[in-house]
């Protein structure tokens, strides 16, 4: 009986691990029970976590296999590429083999809980059958049947990661969830494309083919580009215009059809060489109204119906938000925050605690009675201490006398160094610190003097001892555990380690001058020092990190979608770019795999991704062929890559600034209430005031969480109060009705949700210009015709007028008839405005009392346009420089528009809130930037200077004169002296 009782025992959990017998169907494949030995061994196999890991293992190495893999042109091989294609049936058989036990494991397809009732099974097993159905081919047919078209299947098996890693599941099903609304904008695009298409198609068909030939010769010129009519001309440069040319870029960007069109058009809109089609139409046909057509798809297009593709992802990942706000998650980031805070506000009162010396407490306690709170809070802390030492108080011996002194000290220079860095004082000499270090490293150059070389040296050395000794005064006042629990602090431990590091390793030269250079970039992670104090910017970087699972993972999923589509391109495209002999072949190609993985980032970016489109439809024979279905390849990677997966970042990055603008609200709200309780309880505690607290410090620790307050964000709510506070008096003010304004502490609405109402204002109480009251007859008219709806239609007319006018004049001759007409309508429209201005004057008053005219920003702008108006007016002598420079102020006053349009005023002054709120955005980028740009200088500086002789590649050979055949022509030697300077493209 002991002895069957431990063999059943681990039956239980066995059964318990998997899954439960009623989850798997009775039968699979119609003849195999759960009680079948073979069945029963697929499952525990299956299931077994390091057989997971296996395939996972395998697919990783299947990966590694593909990429090692070169394609050569005219499907030339190697030995490795054979060997690869031997090694590929070892995989076949692995992932065949768990294809069929999980079948056997979990039934085929007829039943729930199926292999094939998973989409991941489903993509695993199609792509199984591909491979042995290309394997069976290629070993059957062994002559003119070729299977690269069902092995580029291959490719899809890093797919399967996505099943084997739970996080990239999660990632990709929100965005599958997303597909849906984002096949509606699908729809609207493909909608936009084909109208745009089938207009191109009417206007511009057959318009591409013709260019400027040599009829001596019958070729065409050189770098050639369309040439018609009403466009460019070749008699100019001796030519004539005819037909017949293939087109520009090997004749895919025309309208000649219905899918060049459409592929043209998708082009434009991804707003990639959309400029250099609308140059080329205008070569063909005339400079007149084509460029209508072209703006209007790009704004319709590019700039409104593309972009609702990250408006549907931001929706999503909204809704999840708040799906994950009802999880509380966000809670739980706050209140883990609010944690931390807590945690360093103990370890702050324990420090102080300690550093108590038990003859100043009991001094305190006999000096003052009301002290004993003091005592009780304090004893525990030093109660060993004082337990131990007060018996044997007669008997201490010299050095215990001396230890005592010593920990005396030790505690007050610790209570003065934790003083001292949290003062004002001591955090804005780390701020002028790491600015001047910040300068300092910006100074590097090419060919940089040797004195400057010196210089930075010596001033690196002495700023990692600044920094140093920060690190170590900190960790000294702080202690070890009260350093190290803020995560400011463990970075800036970080990079002074490093920085000390890259100085002994540069200074040994045991690295090589690359590396010297790399390590050096340590130095630049200093700059971020500047945003420990920056709260809001804190709590942007706390959202971020919190939410760094969901990015990682979106970074393994958009690295898995590069590799699988550079895999695939290696397999389509390698070797093929080098179709035209006469010219070296593109650097964007997928003859290896780094290049493809290079190649297919680049069109995610954007970045020339039509020129990669032309070489690729060239490689199989253009246009005129099957050629054209290679663009398939390219539009696919395009949309979801950059379109899709690349907005998601957006999204997120949309959704952690919401977290971070909350975390920054909850604290201002907390500070605030912090200091409305500190002002209270001041006045009851001002008779006794507590010894307990160190004010000093306390006072530190509050300047210290408010050195930024001033530029945290500020709520929308906030800011629609005060907007509405100061469109109260504004002369013009057509505002919201007023049970809006009660709204004003809630949430904000949509602009499209506002309903905007005429309200007339009241005169302001203030007398204009000290002479004229609110009740004066004259100033009470002046008041109602600006508060005119005709009078404000009619400003509004001339300020459009105006604004064409100043479009019509002619840049190039100032003294031409048109411009002496058009400056009679500059004096007509200068007097209007002027005398608006002068009855708003009159109505509200100029500036001294509440509602005046120039309480206004938008009013001070008309006032300054109109003066500038004026001033030209008066002084315009052409010997004036300063009046000319006042005349280009004119191109303001279209801006005095939306003072009168008031949906367009909203959006404005939206955009002026927006702009107040991205300050530490824009802060982070330029600290992004300007430490890229000085890794620049350290790794690049010089290297892209080349010598005018291509025979010589470095800068000492570059010397003396070499010979130059001029066009070719070996009969005219000419003598050229060598030259080293930078590309003209840098």
């Amino acid at each position: 009986g002991a002895a069957t009782a431990p063999k059943g025992a681990p039956k239980r959990p066995v059964r318990r691990s998997g899954k439960p017998p009623p989850d798997r169907p009775v039968r699979a494949l119609f003849c195999l029970g759960l009680k079948n030995p073979i069945r029963k061994l697929c499952i525990d196999v299956v299931e077994w976590k390091p057989f997971e890991y296996l395939i996972l293992l395998t697919i990783f190495a299947n990966c590694v296999a593909l990429a090692v893999y070169t394609p050569y042109p005219n499907s030339d091989s190697n030995t490795t590429n054979a060997a690869l294609e031997k090694i590929e049936y070892i995989f076949l058989v692995i992932f065949t083999a768990e294809c069929v036990m999980k079948v056997v494991a979990y039934g085929f397809v007829l039943h729930q809980g199926a292999y094939l009732r998973n989409g991941w099974n489903l993509l695993d097993f199609t792509i199984v059958v591909i491979g042995m159905i290309s394997t069976a081919l290629s070993n059957l047919m062994k002559e003119g049947f070729d299977v690269k078209a069902l092995r580029a299947f291959r490719v899809l098996r890093p797919l399967r990661l996505v099943s084997g890693v739970p996080s990239l599941q999660v990632v990709l099903n929100s965005i599958l969830r997303a597909m849906i609304p984002l096949l509606h904008i699908a729809l609207l695009v493909l909608f936009v494309i084909i109208i745009y298409a089938i207009v191109g198609l009417e206007l511009f068909s057959g318009k591409m083919h013709k260019t400027c030939f040599d009829n001596s010769t019958g070729s065409p010129m050189d770098d050639p580009h369309p040439c018609g009519e009403g466009g460019f001309q070749c008699e100019s440069i001796g030519l004539v215009c005819r037909y017949y040319w293939e087109g520009p870029n090997f004749g895919i960007t025309n309208f000649d059809n219905f899918g060049l069109a459409m592929l043209t058009v998708f082009q434009c809109v991804t707003l990639e060489g959309w400029t250099d089609v609308l140059y080329d139409i205008e070569d063909a046909m005339g400079n007149s109204w084509q460029w209508i057509y072209f703006i209007s798809m790009v704004i319709l297009g590019a700039f409104f119906v593309m972009n609702l593709i990250l408006g549907v992802l931001s929706g999503e990942f909204s809704k999840e938000r708040t799906k994950a706000k009802n999880r509380g998650d966000f809670q739980k980031l706050r209140e883990k925050q609010q944690i931390e805070e807590d945690l360093r506000g103990y370890l702050d009162w324990i420090t102080q605690a300690e550093d108590i010396e038990p003859e100043v407490e009991s001094a305190m306690i006999h000096a003052d009675g009301g002290l004993k709170v003091k005592t009780e809070v304090g004893a525990p802390v030093d109660s060993s201490e004082q337990l131990g030492e007060e018996p044997e108080a007669q008997q201490e011996s010299w050095w215990r006398t001396r230890k005592k002194d010593l920990e005396r000290v030790n505690r007050r220079l610790r209570r003065a160094c934790r003083k001292a860095v949290k003062s004002q004082a001591f955090y804005w000499l780390i701020i002028v610190l790491v600015f001047l270090n910040t300068g300092v490293l910006a100074t590097e150059h090419y060919r940089q003097p040797p004195w400057l070389d010196d210089f930075q040296e010596v001033t690196n050395m002495f700023f990692v001892a600044l920094f140093t000794m920060e690190m170590i005064l900190k960790m000294y006042s702080l202690g070890f555990q009260g350093y190290f629990v803020s995560l400011f602090n463990r970075f800036d431990c970080f990079v002074v380690i490093g920085s000390i590091g890259e100085m002994v390793l540069t200074n040994t030269h045991v690295m090589p001058p690359l590396g010297v250079s790399v390590l050096r970039c340590v130095r630049l992670l200093r700059v971020f020092k500047v945003t420990k104090y920056w709260r809001s910017l804190s709590n942007l970087v706390a959202s971020l990190l919190n939410s760094i699972q969901s990015i990682a993972s979106l970074l393994l999923l958009l690295f898995l979608f590069i590799v699988i589509f550079a895999l695939l391109g290696m397999q389509v495209f390698g070797g093929k770019f080098n179709f035209n002999s006469t010219v070296d072949k593109p650097r964007s190609n997928f003859d290896s795999f780094w290049q493809s993985l290079l190649t297919v980032f680049q069109i995610l970016t954007g970045e020339d991704w039509n020129m990669v489109m032309y070489d690729g439809i060239q490689a199989y024979g253009g246009v005129a062929s099957i050629g054209i279905i290679a663009c398939i390849y390219f539009i696919i990677l395009f949309i979801c890559g950059n379109y899709i997966l690349l907005n998601v970042f957006l999204a997120i990055a949309v959704d952690n600034l919401a977290d971070a603008d909350s975390l920054t609200n909850i604290e201002k709200d907390e500070k605030e209430d912090e200091v409305d309780e500190a002002n209270v309880n001041g006045v009851k505690s001002s008779r006794s005031p507590s010894p307990i607290l160190d004010v000093d410090d306390l006072g530190d620790e509050f300047d210290e969480t408010e050195n930024f307050s001033e530029h945290e964000e500020e709520t929308i709510s906030e800011t629609r109060i005060r907007l509405q506070e100061e469109e109260e008096y504004d002369e013009e003010e057509e505002d919201e009705d007023t049970s809006s304004r009660h709204e004003a502490t809630a949430r904000p609405r949509r602009l499209s949700d506002v309903s905007i109402k005429k309200v007339k204002k009241a005169i302001p109480r203030g007398s204009a210009f000290f002479l004229i009251p609110h009740t004066n007859r004259f100033r009470v008219f002046c008041h109602w015709l600006c508060n005119h709806s005709h009078f404000g239609n009619i400003i509004l007319a001339c300020i459009m007028f105006s604004s064409a006018m100043l479009a019509a004049e002619d840049p190039l001759n100032a003294g031409s008839e048109r411009n002496q007409i058009l400056n009679y309508f500059d004096y007509f429209f200068t007097a209007v405005f002027t005398i608006e201005l002068v009855l708003k004057l009159i109505s509200y008053g100029f500036i001294f009392h509440k509602g005046a005219f120039c309480r206004s920003a938008f009013n001070l702008l008309d006032l300054l346009v109109v003066c500038v108006s004026l001033i030209s007016i008066f002084f315009s002598s052409g010997a004036i420089s300063v009046v000319k420079i006042l005349r280009v102020l004119r191109v303001l006053r279209p801006l005095r528009a939306i003072n009168r349009a008031k949906g367009l005023k909203y959006v404005v002054k939206c955009v002026i809130v927006a702009i107040k709120t991205i300050g530490n955005i824009m802060l982070v980028t330029y600290l992004l930037q300007f430490m890229f740009a000085v890794i620049g200088v350290q790794l690049f500086k010089g290297k892209f200077n080349s010598c005018s002789d291509g025979s010589k590649t470095v800068e000492t050979e570059c010397h003396g004169t070499y010979l130059v055949f001029e066009n070719g022509d070996v009969d005219k030697p000419v003598l050229r002296e060598r030259s080293w300077s930078r590309n003209r493209f840098h």
